[in-house]
């Protein structure tokens, strides 16, 4: 046994290289070839997808404006322990800041970051930045001279306003994205209720969402089934149908469905020649407009992932349970929909996921009340430029489906399994 197994090891090519050492070489050849096949994906991944969602994550925490504008007074600020107001070296580091800023035209920058704390303080800033760029340079009390610019130099909650954002970091942005602040102590607390606006928002994302994943599953899986258990010639001639909108832009069908949902548009001419109702209907720009357009959008991916199941499930099961005895709602429900539940959490986890991050739909579809988070980070990045708060919400975003795969991968997961 020993000298057969002594005799494999000592194995060698007809160029006397021992085999194990030239079957190591291939497998290294093979390892390489794998891995420079998979690089441009990588590659590709790591330029257009990874790289900008590390990004995004930066983005919701840097805070450079006041380290960049008003680094002297982030540095004295430091050593003021949060009562009262700051002492004098504060006050001098504020003013030669403030002077500098002003020549360089940089005062803008810092005073709409701390604008974002508190409302008010970008006009103050620019207010005291003239106030002392014509001031003596060396006057005898900074601190009065900047309290007698304006007595909001006076109070606490700015200076403390000051001192949060004067850190290279910040989670002031994440706080903001779920209705949080910190107060002028630096403890987190809930924002006042008329300013507490994003959570509702995030609420009516997962709602709005659920509601239209729900119908695209009721109106999606009799279509599946019907495509599933057609003859081949007639169920391709039905699936060139549900891949048809694919072929036209998704701006136009949401603009079409405004001009059939419109008080005069098609819908409402047929209720009023029905006499179904007396007057027109506000059938678009409300949520029941968001609705019906965004189902019709998502429709076809909820039916492709059924079909895709459904096609594989036998016909057999069903008359073997009718021959058991089952009547049809009960083989239905013991044998044809568990074996189609893979079809059906793959469906719903593609259109939910696809549903949360909508934004031109319910924008030109919808009212005031019906826009979802997308609306909010696609504002802050066009309009407000705040990069900090859309990459908040943003991320706020991200992990919600983040989640929510997680949840849908198990779930599938446990159903592949029971299938099996």
């Amino acid at each position: 046994m020993s000298h057969t197994h002594s005799s494999a090891q000592n194995l060698t090519t007809f160029d006397g290289t021992p085999l194990k050492e030239m079957l190591q070489r291939a497998e290294r050849r093979r390892k390489i070839k794998a891995a420079g096949l998979v690089a441009p994906l990588f590659f590709f991944l790591l330029i257009t997808f990874i790289t900008p969602i590390l990004l995004l994550l930066y983005r919701a925490v840097e805070n450079p404006e006041i380290l960049e504008v008003m680094s002297r007074t982030a540095e004295a600020i430091q050593s003021w322990d949060g009562s009262g107001i700051p002492a004098e070296p504060v006050f001098a580091a504020l003013a030669a800041d403030l002077r500098q800023a002003h020549k360089n035209r940089e005062v803008g920058k810092a005073g709409k970051r701390l604008n974002y704390d508190i409302t008010g303080f970008r006009s103050l800033l620019n207010k005291t930045a003239r106030k002392v760029s014509k001031m003596n340079p060396q006057p005898t009390s900074n601190r009065d001279a900047i309290v007698a610019i304006d007595k909001r130099w006076g109070e606490q909650r700015y200076w403390a306003a000051v001192k949060q954002a004067a850190k290279p970091y910040t989670e002031f942005y994440l706080l903001a994205a779920v209705d949080l602040e910190r107060d002028k102590d630096g403890n987190i607390v809930q924002v006042p209720a008329e300013r507490a606006l994003y959570l509702r928002v995030f609420v009516r994302t997962f709602w709005m969402s659920f509601v239209v994943t729900l119908w695209c599953l009721l109106l999606g899986y009799p279509v599946a089934w019907m495509l599933a258990s057609l003859p081949m010639r007639y169920s391709n001639l039905l699936m060139i149908l549900v891949l048809l909108p694919f072929w036209t832009s998704l701006l136009v069908r949401t603009a079409s469905w405004i001009i059939v949902l419109q008080k005069e548009g098609i819908i409402n001419k047929i209720l009023l020649w029905t006499h179904l109702a007396p007057n027109p209907i506000q059938l678009v720009f409300n949520r029941f407009g968001v609705y019906v357009a965004m189902i019709h959008i998502l429709l076809p991916f909820m039916i492709l992932p059924l079909y895709s199941v459904m096609k594989n499930i036998p016909p057999s099961y069903m008359r073997a349970a009718s021959s058991l005895g089952a009547n049809p709602i009960v083989a239905f429900l013991k044998v044809y929909l568990p074996q189609s539940m893979p079809g059906i959490s793959a469906g719903c986890l593609l259109v939910y996921i696809l549903a949360i991050g909508y934004y031109i739909t319910p924008a030109l579809v919808g009212g005031p009340k019906d826009q979802m988070l997308s609306y909010f980070i696609a504002f802050f990045t066009n309009n407000t430029i705040n990069w900090g708060m859309a990459a908040g919400l943003a991320v706020l975003l991200l992990t919600a489906t983040i989640v929510l795969y997680t949840v849908f991968n198990r779930f599938i997961g446990i159903e592949r399994l029971r299938m099996g």
